[in-house]
Parts: structure tokens; C-alpha cells; sequence
């Protein structure tokens, strides 16, 4: 990509490699405001967008083009949040956040830390699971984004005031409340190769449709929800119960072929899940939330607009 510095002269912009080193930040920051990659991808285009349409010299006397981009990137997503809420009510179905392939590409590159406790930190790794993406949706626009600049990338609250419009003081307020909302959301820990394990035990007693070791690996008050956007068939209100959702599971294997129908196990948000392939196309992810040995929350993401990063895994 070639940016000419001044119109005419050809030559590149000094500042291009620093400038278009932020996009995998600018991108991450923005997929875990809006829980879409779609929107975030357009998020960061329309950011680059107003860079670019400032003048070399306007350009030239910002002293952080990153931290600029940041308050860009974070004021749009501010905006679009003000009417996602909207725009989710007329979904069809359950809308659930695109989900994400192997995390490694989603937890790098933070920027300096402060002097805040590090016990009020997310690390951006746990910031990318589904569970952790569902509860900031229950949150305000304000909320989520005074949340996400201070305790996952670290920014100053007096950065994050002159972002969210408000004090540094009602941010952390802001903050403040976020934290809450997670932390009551948190199961019991449960290790990496535990929930592997559990993960694996699924698939294989939904491959065998064996609904009595379903029940047994899934929480007496676990929940579903499938999200079809209204272009593929998924259950439009959630499924309640392990043993209601075992069934609803092994009722929809038993309208499909074997034959055709393949589960894979796969990193999906940074944690142990499943993805669904009909004659070699992918066709649903599945995430999953565990406390202790049992499954507490399935999130099944079957919207083709939402499967996109999942077309070659």
C-alpha cells in the first residue's frame, strides 16, 4: 500500500508502518466493544478513513498517533453501541457475539500500564471467551467502554474520561460497576484440560446420542441458545434445563446425517468448543461456559455472516 505524503510527490508516508502497526490492536479493542469482527473490521476502517483525511501537517503534530486512533476507534464503537441495543431487538432470534478462531492473533499488543492494582485487570486472553463477551452485553455502552480501555488495555482513567465524555471519577465508577457484573457471572475455576476433557466427553456422547451421558456432563439448570440470525433455523428463545437441552441436542442430530455432519474440536474464543461441518463447510460453533465438571451455558452460533473467520479452520 503505497500513502503519498504530500499529493503528487509519490513518496510514502514516513509514518505508514507505525500507523498501520496499530490495526491488529485497533481491531481487538474494537471486537471486544461490539462482540462482532464484522463490525469491528469497519470500525478500524472508518478510523484509518479519518486519518487519512486530515493533512500531512495535522498528522504530523499528533505526538501519539495510536493513542489517537484508540480514542477514534473507541468513540465509533461508543456511537454504534448507543444503537446496537436497537438494532439487536429486531434480530431474529437470540444474538449471540461472532465467535472467534484460536485466540493467539487477539492477545498482543497492549499498551503501557498504570499504577492501578493489578488485581483489577482482565488479561486480554480472558477477555475474548464467550461467557466473559456475553455478560458485556448486559452492560451500557459507557460501561463497557470505560471497562474495557481501563481493566483489559490499560488505559489511564483520564484517557479513558476524555473518550466516555464523562469524568475520570464517574469512570471509575463506571469500572466499577462493569466488575461487578463480571464477577458475579464467574464460575467456579475449572482447568484448561478439565474443560478439554469435558468438551470431549460432549462430542462424543452427542455423536454416540447417548442423552443420558448428555445429561450427566451438562448443569440441571444449563441453558442454550442457538443464533440463526434468521437465515439459518436455530431455536429462537433459549433452552432451559440440562435435561430439556439434551434432548433438544439429540433431536436435531437424529434430522441430520451422520454421514455428512462432522464435529471437530477447536479453540473457539481462547476456550475448548466445537465446530460443526456439513460435507466439509462449517456451519455452527459451538462455545461453551463450565463450572466444575458440568456444562453451565451453551452458546451455538449458526449465522453464516457470523462463521466467516471459520471458512478454512
Amino acid at each position: 500500500m503505497r500513502t503519498p505524503s504530500a499529493p503528487g510527490d509519490g513518496r510514502l508516508d514516513p509514518a505508514l508502518s507505525t500507523i498501520m502497526s496499530e490495526r491488529r490492536q485497533l481491531t481487538g479493542l474494537a471486537y471486544r466493544l461490539l462482540g462482532s469482527l464484522a463490525d469491528a473490521e469497519d470500525v478500524v476502517q472508518e478510523t484509518y478513513t479519518r486519518w487519512y483525511a486530515m493533512s500531512p501537517h495535522q498528522r504530523a503534530v499528533i505526538a501519539s498517533p495510536g493513542a489517537w486512533l484508540t480514542k477514534v476507534a473507541s468513540r465509533v464503537c461508543l456511537d454504534l453501541l448507543g444503537s446496537a441495543r436497537a438494532r439487536r431487538e429486531r434480530y431474529v432470534g437470540e444474538w449471540i457475539p461472532e465467535p472467534l478462531p484460536h485466540h493467539a492473533d487477539w492477545v498482543n499488543g497492549r499498551p503501557g500500564g498504570t499504577a492501578a492494582d493489578p488485581a483489577d485487570r482482565v488479561t486480554l486472553a480472558e477477555s475474548i471467551n464467550m461467557a466473559f463477551l456475553v455478560v458485556l452485553e448486559t452492560m451500557t455502552p459507557a460501561e463497557r467502554v470505560a471497562f474495557i480501555l481501563h481493566d483489559v488495555f490499560q488505559y489511564p482513567f483520564a484517557d479513558v474520561a476524555e473518550i466516555v465524555g464523562r469524568t475520570p471519577a464517574a469512570c471509575r465508577q463506571l469500572a466499577t460497576s462493569a466488575r461487578r457484573r463480571i464477577r458475579a457471572s464467574e464460575a467456579p475455576a475449572t482447568s484448561a484440560s478439565r474443560r478439554a476433557d469435558i468438551v470431549r466427553d460432549f462430542k462424543q456422547a452427542w455423536e454416540a446420542r447417548d442423552i443420558a451421558a448428555l445429561i450427566s456432563l451438562l448443569d440441571p439448570d444449563a441453558t442454550g441458545l442457538s443464533d440463526g440470525g434468521g437465515v439459518v433455523r436455530a431455536a429462537l428463545d433459549p433452552i432451559q434445563g440440562g435435561e430439556q437441552l439434551a434432548r433438544y441436542l439429540i433431536a436435531l442430530t437424529s434430522a441430520t446425517s451422520d454421514l455428512d455432519r462432522t464435529l471437530l474440536e477447536r479453540t473457539v474464543n481462547g476456550q475448548p468448543g466445537l465446530v460443526i461441518q456439513q460435507d466439509g463447510i462449517t456451519t455452527g460453533v459451538i462455545a461453551f461456559d463450565i463450572a466444575g465438571d458440568r456444562i453451565k451455558h451453551l452458546w451455538a452460533v449458526r449465522n453464516p455472516e457470523k462463521l466467516r473467520p471459520w471458512r478454512r479452520v
